[in-house]
């Protein structure tokens, strides 16, 4: 375990004026709080916090962090209190070490809802202040560095976790260097075949070629020599875990692979790093589509540098990555530079961003109406995605990530625009809505009033903004046209029990349901969430138990005389539960028309052929028989799918007719029979939801005789 003094040391490396007596006071008081602990590996429990801070060292953070590492598990594994650290170090360091104790508690890896609620958790702690997020990356990299003492089991869990969230948070916030170890450990657990596998390809590959390290680096520095120019040249072989994921995302051996040697050139200004890439170019040829500009266009969390692959010796391909010496410094500690120190002072390197704008621009997307997996799904796909760089009209770089579409650019500028897209041009020429986009094309999008989301947009979009844009749209479109939907189910069900469905008996409905209000109640009838029964129930729950009573079939509606014949009207096919008129013709008795059926215009003048009719209260037989609309994907097994979903809310199809045949959709006019108007709406709902359906409506034919 280092000695506090030894600490205050690696502190004053870096930052000559510390204060001491407040890292000696935090480490006197984590040892004695920890008094008495072990950890796994029966080492003593404080030398994982003391570990921990000496990981923020290499990193030249403020003395907050460090004091922060070394208390990170007080609250947490001892009797100190928030209090008690607030009296003895101050707020600022309180609440750090509170914000870790947090994030600690949070279970990552566990089911999907949990998760993705823990990861809004953890964003959100993020937005707080980010060096909660650098103390708890500094303690997951430490306790990865001694999993071996953890049971197996435990092992596994620890490592996908940091594969899955940790290290590519850490490369989200531009820690390369710790991005790329916490891979490898975790890689060490989840598959030490293949790196052990690839390590020993490693070693067969060096003694048949020589150090290959060491000779491209002497090339570039004679390259470099000619030019004139001063610069570090550095060279490695990739991380077994970085060859690996090349392997199986290209599909290639390793005999196969190329581009396993990486070479960092560090020069002066900025100028020279375009004078070295000139010389790197001359000398060998550049890889199409290879090359990368991050200095006239930097990544959010600072990064610049230039990224260049040429065909080195023997045609192998070597990544080359050139940058200043501040650009460097930021590119080793990425976000983190903000606090770091240089000389005993705050550095202030012009590259460093402001994390509370990095965490903005991450998180201003995410606001409170998405769901918890929406929030996972989204942040996901923020953080883990390759960027390139488009141009609006007027010059202005958009960044995105690989894969973006029109929509996606649209989005990225601003809500509104997204919204209203009809339309977009890539370099002057109109293309589709769902063509991924390429490093340095200009992007023009068209717009137009009215316009809204399609839903088809969900799953042509890639960024998480777009995403949370379209979704959110589209509820707020649906939610309209549920909560009138919602309104006339109300009126059906409570017309059934005498009484009627007023804003009051709503808002006891919402109170009994644990809803919002009464909207919200008419939201989620209209939209199949709710059934009109469990409305009713709420607030009438004497009617739970009472016996639903079945209707004749033969004498489903009240207000025909005892001799009276009726049928149901072709045109507009209406449903128990809808309202109704009939009228009469000489010697076919009454026809019975849906209320706001256009074929009732004819016998405006003919009052005395009109009868008053309503549906008798209780369950329907199905035998109403409704004409859908329906135009679904034209390939294998669709129909049959339909079909059966139809089937699973127990409706049977009596008829089904092709009436258009294209080589990407057919349509179809496909004949239910239904109980009432509720269910209806549920066959409607199943279907809308299903995503080989392109449309589906009801279908009245006006041509049909009634």
């Amino acid at each position: 375990m280092i000695d506090v003094e030894d600490l205050i040391a690696l502190v004053r490396n870096y930052n000559p004026r510390t204060n001491a007596d407040l890292i000696r006071r935090a480490y006197d008081y984590g040892r004695h709080m920890h008094d008495g602990q072990k950890r796994h590996s029966g080492e003593d429990y404080f030398s994982h916090p003391v570990a921990v801070a000496a990981i923020l060292t290499e990193q030249r953070l403020d003395d907050a962090s460090i004091v922060t590492a070394l208390l990170h598990d007080t609250i947490e594994d001892t009797k100190s209190t928030y209090a008690e650290i607030e009296e003895r170090f101050g707020t600022e360091i309180a609440e750090l070490v509170d914000g870790v104790t947090k994030l600690t508690n949070l279970q990552l890896s566990s089911t999907a809802s949990k998760q993705s609620e823990n990861f809004r958790k953890l964003f959100m702690a993020m937005s707080k202040d980010l060096r909660v997020i650098l103390v708890k990356l500094a303690d997951r990299l430490h306790n990865m560095r001694t999993i071996k003492s953890l049971p197996q089991e435990k092992q596994l869990r620890k490592a996908r976790e940091t594969m899955d969230i940790f290290a590519p948070l850490a490369g989200r916030m531009g820690m390369q260097w710790m991005r790329e170890e916490l891979e490898d450990l975790s890689f060490r657990v989840v598959n030490l075949e293949a790196r052990s596998s690839i390590i020993r390809r490693f070693i067969t590959l060096q003694k048949e070629t020589g150090d290959v390290i060491h000779k491209i680096t002497a090339d570039i520095r004679a390259e470099l020599e000619k030019e004139g120019v001063e610069a570090d040249v550095f060279g490695r072989a990739k991380k077994p875990y970085s060859i690996w994921r090349k392997m199986q995302e290209k599909q290639l051996a390793f005999s196969r692979l190329s581009d396993i040697y990486g070479f960092r050139v560090i020069c002066r200004n900025e100028a020279d790093c375009y004078r070295i890439l000139g010389a790197i170019h001359r000398r060998w040829r550049a890889v199409p589509g290879r090359f990368k500009d991050y200095i006239s266009q930097p990544k959010s969390n600072g990064y610049r540098s230039i990224h260049t692959t040429v065909s080195g010796r023997d045609g192998k391909r070597v990544e080359v990555q050139i940058r200043t010496r501040q650009m460097h410094e930021v590119a080793e500690a990425g976000v983190a530079a903000h606090w770091s120190y240089r000389d005993g002072e705050r550095a202030r390197n012009p590259f460093a961003v402001d994390p509370a704008k990095w965490i903005a621009s991450l998180t201003e997307r995410f606001d409170t109406g998405e769901d918890h997996d929406e929030f996972l799904e989204n942040v996901k796909l923020e953080m883990y995605s390759d960027q390139v760089f488009c141009f609006t009209p007027k010059g202005d770089v958009v960044q995105l990530p690989k894969g973006a579409t029109p929509i996606d650019f649209a989005y990225s500028i601003h809500t509104r625009i997204g919204n209203s897209t009809v339309g977009a041009k890539v370099d002057g020429i109109r293309v589709p809505l769902w063509t991924r986009l390429k490093n340095g094309q200009s992007v023009e999008i068209i717009t137009a009033t009215g316009q809204r989301p399609q839903a088809t947009w969900i799953d042509i979009v890639v960024t998480g903004r777009a995403k949370s844009a379209i979704r959110r749209s589209l509820r707020e479109e649906d939610r309209e046209r549920f909560v009138k939907l919602g309104q006339e189910l109300a009126r059906v069900a409570f017309e059934h029990h005498g009484r009627k469905a007023t804003e009051k008996a709503l808002r006891t409905a919402a109170k009994t349901l644990g809803l919002s209000d009464e909207t919200e109640v008419l939201a989620r009838l209209g939209s199949a969430e709710l059934t009109a029964r469990e409305v009713i129930e709420a607030i009438y729950p004497e009617l739970a138990t009472q016996p639903v009573e079945e209707v004749d079939a033969r004498r489903p509606v009240v207000g025909l005389m005892a001799d009276q014949s009726f049928r149901r009207a072709n045109c507009c096919q209406p449903v128990p539960g809808e309202r109704i008129v009939g009228i009469t013709y000489r010697g076919q008795g009454v026809v019975v028309h849906a209320i706001d059926c256009p074929a009732l215009a004819e016998f405006e003048e003919q009052p005395a052929r009109w009868v008053d009719l309503r549906w008798h209260s209780g369950r329907h037989a199905p035998v109403h028989s409704v004409s859908l609309n329906l135009t679904i994907a034209n390939d294998a097994g669709v129909l049959g799918r339909i079909c059966t979903l139809i089937g699973e809310q127990k409706a049977n199809i009596s008829d089904l007719t092709f009436v258009d045949r294209k080589p990407d959709f057919y349509r179809l006019i496909v004949e239910v029979d239904l109980r009432d108007a509720e269910h209806l709406h549920m066959v409607l709902t199943a279907l809308e939801a299903e995503s080989d359906v392109a449309q589906v409506e009801r279908y009245r034919d006006l041509g049909r005789k009634p």
